[in-house]
């Protein structure tokens, strides 16, 4: 894999982001070539470790990423080993007719402004049952709430799912706006992690 040394995105080259997203202090846009591959039927492309260290955090980073030039707003995860990897959706996947092994280019432009989350439906519920938390999980910024959601889908195990969402309501109603004691470089989703590192190739059952 190639990756290339990090640039502002102001230097004159044509910008193939949307019209508006530059800002005065524009962050960096980084450019590498990554690899797709799958786990299960999930599609992902690890980041070079140049690319990665090139990002501003060792966590979740907001961004639009330019995957063959197509434009794709995401949340880069981190991969519980100081790395980040990229999902890749089945819109982008069947636009680029992607296969694994496929390699690709990316051009990475993190952002501040964090799209929101999607909610799972348990700690959904819970919450607009709780009426008295609601107005604070309203107040908490979208990447606190990302913080939020990545706890409690955090476990494979229902009864630890379970008690989390129940603490996690107690939190925010004693005014916790994120969760506590979370290690937010680990790698977080259930079906592509394993003791909170992203499975290797060999890992794979």
């Amino acid at each position: 894999m190639r990756c290339d040394a990090p640039r502002w995105g102001h230097h004159g080259r044509e910008s193939h982001y949307p019209a508006g997203m530059a800002t005065k202090s524009e962050p960096t846009i980084v450019e590498c070539t990554g690899e797709t591959e799958l786990i299960g039927d999930r599609m992902i492309v690890r980041l070079p470790d140049d690319t990665s260290m090139a990002l501003p955090s060792r966590g979740q980073v907001a961004a639009t990423v330019l995957v063959d030039g197509h434009t794709h707003p995401t949340v880069i995860e981190p991969d519980g080993r100081r790395g980040h990897w990229i999902a890749i959706d089945d819109g982008l996947r069947s636009e680029l007719d992607l296969a694994a092994g496929t390699s690709v280019d990316l051009e990475i432009q993190p952002t501040k402004s964090w799209p929101e989350p999607d909610v799972p439906e348990d700690f959904s519920a819970a919450i607009s049952e709780a009426s008295d938390v609601s107005e604070l999980w309203d107040d908490i910024t979208p990447m606190a709430r990302w913080e939020w959601v990545r706890w409690i889908n955090a476990t494979k195990n229902p009864v630890t799912r379970d008690r989390r969402v129940e603490v996690g309501v107690s939190k925010l109603r004693s005014g916790k706006r994120r969760p506590c004691c979370f290690d937010l470089s680990s790698c977080t989703d259930p079906e592509l992690a394993k003791s909170g590192k992203l499975v290797e190739p060999e890992e794979r059952g």
